[in-house]
């Protein structure tokens, strides 16, 4: 059974960075598709930012060139960086994952079958 947890998350100023960890237990993540997802207060899910299982990613427009999904296998972990971070950035983030899937989207989450708890993101001063 896979399992999947966020680490990471905390406080940070607005233009700082923090690094978004998604560690897999159970199975190994180079076998799914690997989507980052954030929820504030109020609103709907959303995506941020995907990896695929052949290395292929995207991102939403709101964090595009400010965040950056990737891997590390040997640690099983799919990390997102985020850099250049604004209040508006302020949720719960979770990772999420599917099986066999050599694509991944940012767009629906119930692509995804296994979901993280979420960390915490807050951007304040």
């Amino acid at each position: 059974q896979l399992q999947l947890v966020e680490s990471g998350g905390g406080l940070v100023q607005p233009g700082g960075s923090l690094r978004l960890s998604c560690t897999a237990s159970g199975a190994t993540l180079q076998n799914y598709a690997i989507g980052w997802f954030r929820q504030a207060p109020g609103k709907e899910r959303e995506g941020v930012s995907c990896v695929s299982t052949v290395g292929g990613t995207l991102y939403a427009d709101s964090v595009k060139g400010r965040f950056t999904i990737s891997n590390d296998n040997a640690a099983n972990t799919v990390y997102l960086q985020m850099n250049s971070l604004k209040p508006e950035d302020t949720a719960v983030y979770y990772c999420a994952a599917v099986p066999r899937i050599h694509y991944c989207n940012v767009v629906n989450r119930s692509f995804y079958t296994y979901w993280g708890q979420g960390t915490q993101v807050t951007v304040s001063s």
